[in-house]
Order: structure tokens, then C-alpha cells, then sequence
């Protein structure tokens, strides 16, 4: 008897596939396509198996996609510029690009021994000049629209990096993550943006044509990412400094402006240093000032962060009430969000109660809650804010009103007044794209003297990045400090002239990489509109809940952007988007940083990769975590190699069996007992891919199935040898999507001379997955009374015949007159009496 050897089989079929370019595909109007892709991976060290479930799910789905007559396109590719690489360049004394082009020669490799389904030929890395050059073009095409930018803009300051940190490095409540002895600054230099918020209305809009292919959740982090707030803006003049322009505050809440007892602004507004100058506390609050300035409290630390500010001597006058006010600075209020001041209503805000109470501040009831007892602003511990409920109190004119009334009446008087308007406003921001750093796309600008800025003419992309720039992690970006990179000529009057030295943000890269994907070697345009066309929009997309805002949320603005520049038709890129869980170990995700990865490739070296992909799709549903486990990946390798022995028993007589030559009225028990069990599996294992994804639920029911077939043995006597061929070639088609190259050589051993890669997705045979008897639940008036086992497809008469000679039902029907019968065939009876 042969042994399975995973190892030898798995190398044979993936050369077979090559050589054959079976995974190869390009567009064929005369069939239905499918777009399954897995976010593109970042490469850096090695793949583990936390990884590869988010491949093996995708590759699921491409495989039986194909066997449904699907022209699928499955594409793999390199998220290879960003920090990351250049620090471990520093680091390991090298070069980015043979950093990363090492780590995606491991990373291919890895894939590529798990047998994962893609068209290799389609593959992209970020970082080559073949691909950014694109990055560019479509950044000048922007520049064009007014979609790019560049305006002074607060950043998180490494002095001792002397460069710009993204968010996520500043940590431990405000340190370099580099070095974790140097507090971060707060500066404003120039930075190179994206106008997001000119498509804010249509991202949020949008977000209704992805309702039912898109989790739930992930459409609701995108809606409050947006943050769509209607309010109004109202001007509060201040009461005792002459010639300063009136204060705007933005608030969703107008209703509650009488319980206004203090205007706060963020430190970098600009009326603060007007405020100070001459205010008798000047001194002392600037080196506040100063202090808060360098501080960083991130938009969505608002809610928690450590309230501080100071009161800058002046105040403002209420417009509604006339009363003076006054007029703070606050750390957690951010000039980038609203119009950098509020009007502090510590009794109904969250964050106003919380700095109002450290700092003193009055604390007024302006909406009293219905049917409780009246709230008093001294002594309440939270505040109050609801406003789908109450009354307005000590609010002037307005008392009695609901909030709802107040906000609709208090909008339209400030309007009439001349000191407020009703207006919308968005939390989302613009996209800046600059980063000081070398490893990233150039941004295609040049600074002229006598010209100023001036694009990149197209014909001069892409702008390469220098070979070999002095890498170091501290002063300049190293591109300014490239004299080659920099110097340039004005492509407009031939003097001399400088490059733009800042790259652009790896977002960018990943934006629009699926696009690429359908057309990967076009050197005259990012894709072929025609191909975008047919292979548009993604069918599903497989990835991690992390990037449910940033990365999602900028893929969709790209793909407005580019369907108004002609190039898509399309409003959304992605119909379907599925976030997998996580792989655990010990409890928490899987990390080199934790120590508690487990080597994919190493794990194919011992068990084989079919092993590993099955276990990752069998130990928990696809969208719940997964806790690894040594001892349930050697059962899934125990089962595998009961079915290659299984299959290596029988093959010898299979091979010259003819296929379906019997009705059911020939089979004799053994046999319709095993087409039956195989049947109703591949029924329910069919809806599992089509409809559920729960590939757990299919394998245990393929594992059922083998289970029925060795409880049957000896099959030799009693199971003709089609038979056996019919029951053991849908096993193997079963497993195909999940454990291809087994099922590849268990095809040929079963006689089949094509590959398993030619076969169609079979279909159920209704006549053998029926049931020769059912059990089903009898009622009596709504109450279930009992169970009957009764010949499957019996009539109702029948059925109710013999629901009234049983034991146990009987009973509940004597002396009673049946008036109505329910009856679902095979599913229930239902008698209603009286």
C-alpha cells in the first residue's frame, strides 16, 4: 500500500499546474468573471500561519469559483515601500530595495509552496518605478483638479529623529517609539494633502450600495469615521479686546447655548495670541501655551485624554443671552476639527463637564430630563445628554421647548440675526500624504525661482528615486540631502530649480493596487479602462478588521476620483469584503515580537501544506479567531492520511469502472446508504461555500462522510466498484478547494488521466440525497406532542393516520374533534382541535 508523502506530491502538482498555466486568465466576455483578493501583504520577515488563513480562505473561494465555470482572476502582490523597510535598512546596514525584494522572495516562496491559486504573472511590487510612476501621474492629475495640495499642518516632531511621526509612533503618552527618552513636539511645517473632504458626502452616501456584501461594523466605523454633523455656526464677539474678530464655534447642540459658561479654543487658534497680548495674565499663560502646543492629543484620544488649559483674561458675549463668557484654551480642543473653539455646556457634554468641573467652572442645567427629579448643575456627577428627550429651561425665550424644536428655531433666529448660519460639517479631514523619508513614492513637483511650483511634466515620470542616499534615521529627509535627487532644471523656463523632497504616504500604494492587478504591464496607462470594465468591481475582498477605515476608506476615494477623470464606471471598487480572525497562540494574535509565530514554511516541511490549510479553515468559522493548536494539526494530517488510504484501497478496482450506470431500484442497502450519505454532504457542503462560508461546517461534514465509508468496509462483496468510483470522486471533489494537491493525486489515482483543475463543481442527486424515512414533530394546537418517523415524501392522510395511533400523541387527541391540519412535507404536522 502507498504512504502519503505530502511533501513529494505537493511539488509534483505544483509544477503540473505551472507547466500547465492553469491559474492563468484574462478576460472572456462569453463568461461570467470573479474578482477574489486578499489584501496585499507588507513583506517583511517571514510568513506564519497567522497569515496564511487569510490566503487559504481566498484561495477556498477562488477554487470553487473556477469549478462553478467562474473566469476567476486571483492575483497576488507587494505592499513594499514604507518605514518599516527603511529603518531595518538602517538597521542592517543595506539598501531598502534588497531588504525588501529578499523578504518577497521568501514571501513568494512561502506562497507558492502552499499551492495558493494566483496568476503569478499579474504580480506588482509598490516600490518599483514600473508601478509608482502611476502613483505620480495620478497625484499631477489631482494637482490639475485642485485635489492636491500643500498648506501648513501640525505634526507629531521627533527632535532627536528631526522627522515627522505618523500617530501610531508617538507612544507612552506622547514619547518617540524610536526613542522612548524624547517627548514628541508639535509643529506646523508644510505638508502635500489630498482633498478627501470633497468627496465626504459620497463616501458617506456610497456606504448604502455596500449594505449586505460589507460587515455591518465596518460600515459603521466608515460612517463615524466621516463623522456627517449638521449644526450650526454661531459668533460670539469679544466683550474686552477691541478690533479682534468674533469667535465661531461650531455645535451640533444649539439648543443648549444658554448653558454656555465658558468659549474654549485649541492652543494653535488664531486668535489666542491676540487674546494674550496685553492680558494681564499673559506671562504665566504662555508658558501654558507653549506647553500645549507641544503636546499631541490625537482626535481619537479626545474622549480620554487628561483635560488641561488655561483662561486667557478675556471674555466673549453669549449672542443669545448677552451674558460674558470666559474665553479658555483647551488641549482637547483640535483646530482641525469644527472651527478650533466650543462653547463649553459642562451640564450636557461629556468633555465640557470633565474641564469645567477640574478648572471650576460654572456648571448650568439648560435641558431638564422628563418625569425625574430636576437636575441641579452643583450637584450633578454626570452630565446630562440626551436630547431625544427633555425641556428647555432657563433659556430665555426658548423654555418649554423640546431640543428637537429649540435646535430647528434657535438655528433659524441666528440666521435672522446675523450671527450664526446652519450648516453641515465632516470629521473627516484631508489626507496628508507627506512623509520625510526616503523609501516611498517621490512626490513629482519641482520649485522654480522664477516659476514657482511647477509639475513633473508627465513626459519626465517617474521620478526616480536616487540609488544610493545616506540613510541614517535622524536630521533631514534623506532626499534633501541628496544634491543629485534634488538639483534639478524648471521644466518650464530651463533655469535651475529643486525637487520636492518629501514621498508620499504608503496609502497611496494600496489605494488603487487592485486596479494595476487587471493590467500590470501597461507602460502607457495605469490599466486599460476595457479591462477595468469587465474584471470591475472586486467580487470579494479578504482581510483584517484594522483596515476597516484608513486603507478601505482611501481605496474608495481613489475610485471616485478616478471615475471622474473617465477612467472607472464604477462608484465603489468592492462589492463584497469579508474580515477574517485572527490566528492565536497562548491567547494573543500571532507575532514575531511576541515569539509566538508559527512558521508556515517550516510547518509544510513537516506536515504538508494541504495539512496547514486545512486545519486553519477547519478549527473555527473564517470569521472567528483561531487558537492554535500541535495536537489538532496532527489530527488534521491523521485525517488526511486515512482518506489517501481509503482512496489507494479502492483505486485498483475503480480505475476500469464505468461512471453512473445504475438506478436506485438496482442498489442494494450498503450502496444507497453510501450515495445517499454522499449526496446530502455534497448538497450541504455546496451551500456552506455558496452561501455560508462556514468551511469548518463542510469539513466536518466531508470527515462524516469518510467516517460513513470505513464504517461500511468491506465495500469489495457488497459495493460494486461505480459505486465506490461515484462516492469516493465526490469525497475528493469536496476536498479539492481546501486540500488541492491531495486531491490532485487522489484523482489520478482513481483513474482520471486530465487534472482535478478541469473538473466542474458536481451536483447533487436530489433521488439519492433523499431520505428513505424522516423524523419529524408532531403538533396539537401549537405544542409539540410528539415525533414520527414515517417514509420520506409520505402524503398527508398517511401522516395523520398515523399520528392518531401513536402512543404518545394519541392522547392529547381523544375526545377532541381535529378542525385544521398543517402539514410541510417531511418537516411537520400540525393538528389544531377543539
Amino acid at each position: 500500500m502507498a504512504e502519503y508523502n505530502p511533501q513529494s506530491i505537493e511539488a509534483r502538482w505544483q509544477k503540473r499546474w505551472e507547466d500547465a498555466r492553469v491559474f492563468e486568465t484574462e478576460v472572456d466576455p462569453a463568461k461570467p468573471k470573479y474578482y477574489v483578493l486578499e489584501m496585499l501583504p507588507y513583506p517583511s520577515g517571514t510568513l506564519h500561519m497567522g497569515h496564511m488563513r487569510n490566503y487559504a480562505i481566498g484561495d477556498v473561494v477562488a477554487r470553487v469559483k473556477r469549478m462553478r465555470g467562474f473566469n476567476v482572476i486571483h492575483p497576488m502582490g507587494w505592499d513594499a515601500f514604507g518605514l518599516p523597510a527603511e529603518n531595518a535598512a538602517i538597521k542592517n546596514k543595506t539598501h531598502p530595495r534588497d531588504w525588501t525584494n529578499v523578504n518577497i522572495a521568501e514571501f513568494q516562496r512561502t506562497l507558492r509552496r502552499f499551492g495558493f491559486s494566483y496568476d503569478w504573472r499579474r504580480e506588482i511590487s509598490t516600490c518599483e518605478p514600473e508601478y509608482y510612476r502611476w502613483n505620480q501621474w495620478f497625484f499631477l492629475r489631482m494637482l490639475e483638479k485642485g485635489l492636491a495640495y500643500k498648506k501648513k499642518s501640525r505634526v507629531n516632531w521627533c527632535p532627536k529623529c528631526c522627522t515627522v511621526l505618523a500617530n501610531e509612533q508617538v507612544v507612552n503618552g506622547g514619547y518617540c517609539w524610536r526613542h522612548e527618552d524624547t517627548l514628541v513636539e508639535v509643529r506646523e511645517i508644510e505638508q502635500w494633502f489630498l482633498k478627501t473632504t470633497a468627496y465626504a458626502d459620497q463616501l458617506l452616501d456610497d456606504l448604502k450600495q455596500l449594505e449586505g456584501g460589507w460587515p455591518d461594523r465596518v460600515i459603521t466605523m466608515q460612517r463615524n469615521w466621516i463623522g456627517k454633523a449638521q449644526g450650526a455656526k454661531v459668533k460670539f464677539a469679544v466683550a474686552d479686546v477691541a478690533g479682534v474678530d468674533p469667535i465661531e464655534v461650531f455645535t451640533t447642540r444649539i439648543d443648549t447655548i444658554y448653558g454656555a459658561t465658558a468659549l474654549i479654543l485649541a492652543p494653535n487658534h488664531p486668535h489666542v495670541a491676540k487674546l494674550l497680548e496685553g492680558s494681564p495674565v499673559r506671562a504665566q499663560s504662555e508658558v501654558t501655551l507653549a506647553k500645549l502646543k507641544k503636546s499631541s492629543v490625537k482626535a481619537e484620544d479626545v474622549a480620554t485624554a487628561e483635560k488641561e488649559g488655561f483662561f486667557t483674561g478675556r471674555h466673549a458675549t453669549n449672542p443669545f443671552s448677552g451674558e460674558r463668557m470666559p474665553i479658555w484654551v483647551g488641549n482637547f480642543v483640535l483646530m482641525e476639527y469644527g472651527t478650533g473653539a466650543i462653547m463649553a455646556v459642562p451640564a450636557h457634554d461629556e468633555r465640557d463637564f470633565e474641564f469645567c468641573r477640574k478648572y471650576g467652572l460654572p456648571v448650568r442645567v439648560v435641558v431638564q430630563p422628563d418625569n425625574v427629579t430636576p437636575l441641579d448643575g452643583a450637584t450633578i456627577t454626570e452630565p446630562f445628554v440626551e436630547h431625544q428627550q427633555g425641556r428647555l429651561v432657563s433659556s430665555g425665550p426658548y423654555n418649554g421647548l423640546s431640543p428637537e424644536e429649540a435646535i430647528a428655531k434657535m438655528g433659524a433666529d441666528a440666521e435672522a440675526k446675523g450671527f450664526g448660519k446652519r450648516e453641515t460639517i465632516f470629521r473627516l479631514r484631508d489626507w496628508g500624504i507627506s512623509r520625510q523619508r526616503y523609501w516611498g513614492t517621490p512626490i513629482p513637483v519641482i520649485y522654480c525661482a522664477k516659476d514657482g511650483l511647477v509639475p513633473v511634466p508627465d513626459k519626465d515620470l517617474p521620478v526616480v528615486l536616487p540609488p544610493n542616499p545616506k540613510l541614517t534615521g535622524e536630521g533631514e529627509s534623506p532626499l534633501a540631502s541628496t544634491p543629485e535627487f534634488v538639483n534639478t532644471t524648471c521644466p518650464k523656463c530651463g533655469g535651475p530649480a529643486r525637487r520636492e523632497t518629501d514621498t508620499m504616504d504608503t496609502f497611496v500604494d494600496s489605494s488603487w493596487y487592485f486596479y494595476r492587478y487587471c493590467d500590470p504591464h501597461n507602460a502607457a496607462a495605469p490599466f486599460d479602462p476595457t479591462k477595468i470594465a469587465y474584471w470591475f468591481p472586486i467580487d470579494q475582498y479578504i482581510g483584517g478588521i484594522t483596515h476597516a477605515i484608513l486603507h478601505l476608506l482611501y481605496s474608495r476615494f481613489w475610485c471616485k476620483v478616478m471615475r471622474d477623470l473617465g477612467l472607472v464606471k464604477h462608484d465603489e471598487p468592492i462589492k463584497r469584503l469579508f474580515t477574517q480572525g485572527m490566528v492565536l497562540k497562548g491567547g494573543t494574535a500571532m507575532s514575531k515580537s511576541k515569539g509566538n509565530v508559527v512558521g508556515a514554511y517550516e510547518m509544510a516541511d513537516k506536515f504538508g501544506a494541504d495539512t496547514g490549510r486545512l486545519y486553519t479553515l477547519f478549527a473555527a468559522p473564517p470569521e472567528k479567531d483561531l487558537e492554535w493548536s500541535e495536537e489538532s494539526i496532527e489530527g488534521a494530517w491523521r485525517f488526511l492520511n486515512r482518506v489517501f488510504r481509503l482512496v489507494d484501497k479502492h483505486s485498483e478496482a475503480i480505475r476500469g469502472a464505468s461512471r453512473g450506470k445504475y438506478d436506485g431500484a438496482s442498489l442494494n442497502e450498503k450502496e444507497k446508504g453510501l450515495l445517499r450519505k454522499a449526496h446530502q454532504t455534497l448538497r450541504r457542503v455546496t451551500s456552506d461555500f455558496e452561501t455560508r462560508w462556514h468551511f469548518n461546517s463542510a469539513i466536518a461534514l466531508v470527515m462524516e462522510l469518510t467516517n460513513e465509508i470505513y464504517g461500511a468496509e468491506p465495500l469489495e462483496a457488497s459495493v460494486r466498484p461505480e459505486v465506490r468510483r461515484e462516492v469516493l470522486e465526490l469525497l475528493t471533489l469536496m476536498l479539492a478547494p481546501m486540500t488541492p494537491h491531495l486531491s490532485e493525486e487522489l484523482w489520478e489515482m482513481l483513474g482520471h488521466a486530465d487534472g482535478l483543475w478541469k473538473s466542474s463543481w458536481p451536483a447533487h442527486n436530489e433521488e439519492f440525497a433523499r431520505d428513505d424515512e424522516v423524523e419529524i414533530p408532531v403538533q396539537v394546537n401549537g405544542k409539540v406532542r410528539g415525533r414520527l418517523k414515517i417514509a420520506a415524501g409520505a402524503k398527508e392522510d398517511a401522516v395523520v393516520e398515523i399520528a392518531q395511533k401513536d402512543s404518545t400523541i394519541a392522547p392529547h387527541l381523544n375526545g377532541k374533534r381535529v378542525v385544521k391540519r398543517i402539514y410541510v412535507p417531511d418537516k411537520l404536522l400540525n393538528l389544531v382541535v377543539a
